[in-house]
């Protein structure tokens, strides 16, 4: 079986680079996906996946599946471009490896019970889908969720920060002016607001960080702005650490209304993201068959400063994200930059997309033939969600 799925990968090489020039190409930014989100829907039809495009109604998301019956194994595809230069994320490379593992396995498991499962999910740079996704219940009903990423570096799955993306707005309630010196602005209230933040983070033991900060207070220096808006991340290790910062600067505004005079709100203005939780047994079998795949060079866990989407699925479901090399040894390219995007297209970078989505797959079929390695997986999940 494995080798069967070795060889049909080795058969659609070109197949896959396409879709990540494609992507390349034509790059959109989040929820505007439409090309791409096009790109991968008819390619999955084409291959006899049954596809819900518009998936929980979000017009460039879609759910595919073949197979029947249990474990159900789900293989994520980003496609959205964050900025203006680009893939510079490597999302194209995200699609073609999960692609790519998807249709390998689709050759082998008519011989077992199981259900393999694309889902589309777009927006990783903006409010990420999956988040969604996950609390209208679109996890409820699967097993497992993988992914790789592109990277510099090969890394284990690891750990991403929880965010949450705060907006507060001060009102004032009389008229500012130069004669009325005895009233406080908006302004005063927000600068209340960060210097008792600053003084929060020393009576918190667990790091916190605040960052993206965006201020808008009118932009005419003669005129005191009567509304100023702020917003910031609450960037931490875990969501509970995260929602209790919360809790405080709420308490801190409210005491700015009352001493200040003012009056506030307190949105979130994208959807929070919950922290990675990398299922160890899940990653050990990856890491496994990454080796088999002739990647034998893997790092210790990547613990990103960055907020993932699918961090919040994995307290739905036992999950991995492992990152994976498209850089050779001695190149001085970073992340997130058009250098970055254009490396994707190179022969050592599809090489090793191939060797991932060759991890990825053998990595299902292992979990579809074995059940006590699923059980296992489930058992390490349940643990540390309770």
């Amino acid at each position: 079986m494995k080798q069967k799925i070795i060889s049909y990968l080795k058969s659609i090489e070109s197949d896959l680079f396409n879709i990540s020039k494609y992507f390349y190409d034509n790059p959109e930014t989040s929820f505007n996906e439409y090309k791409s989100c096009k790109y991968l829907i008819d390619i999955l039809k084409k291959n006899n996946f049954n596809v819900q495009e518009n998936y929980y109604n979000i017009p460039t998301s879609f759910y595919a599946e073949f197979g029947k019956g249990y474990p159900k194994i789900c293989f994520f595809c980003e496609y959205d471009a964050p900025s203006e230069i680009g893939h510079v994320s490597g999302h194209n490379l995200v699609s073609s490896i999960s692609l790519g593992a998807a249709l390998s396995l689709s050759k082998v498991i008519d011989n077992f019970s199981g259900t393999i499962i694309v889902m589309g999910t777009p927006g990783e740079s903006l409010s990420g889908s999956k988040v969604t996704l996950a609390k209208q219940g679109a996890f409820k009903d699967i097993d497992v969720g993988l992914m790789v990423h592109p990277d510099e570096v090969t890394c284990q799955s690891g750990s991403s920060m929880a965010i949450l993306p705060l907006k507060i707005k001060f009102r004032g309630k009389e008229t500012l002016s130069y004669e009325n010196t005895d009233v406080f602005s908006s302004l005063n209230g927000l600068l209340y607001t960060f210097n008792s933040i600053n003084l929060l983070k020393q009576s918190i033991n667990e790091n916190f960080h605040i960052d993206k900060l965006v201020i808008n207070s009118g932009t005419d220096p003669y005129i005191s702005s009567n509304t100023t808006e702020a917003k910031f991340y609450i960037r931490s290790k875990s969501i509970s650490t995260a929602i209790y910062v919360e809790k405080r600067i709420r308490k801190i505004v409210d005491n700015a209304n009352s001493l200040l005079n003012l009056d506030s709100e307190i949105c979130f203005f994208e959807l929070p993201y919950r922290e990675l939780i990398t299922n160890k047994r899940l990653s050990r079998l990856f890491c496994h068959n990454l080796k088999e795949a002739g990647i034998i060079d893997i790092c210790n866990e990547k613990n990103t400063v960055s907020g993932l989407s699918l961090g919040t699925v994995s307290h739905y479901i036992p999950c991995i994200h492992p990152y994976i090399s498209i850089l050779d040894k001695n190149s001085s390219v970073n992340y997130f930059t058009k250098e970055f995007a254009d490396e994707t297209l190179t022969k050592h970078a599809q090489q090793n997309a191939l060797k991932a989505s060759q991890a990825l797959s053998l990595t299902a079929l292992d979990l579809i033939q074995n059940d006590m390695l699923l059980k296992e997986v489930k058992k390490e999940f349940f643990n540390k969600i309770e």
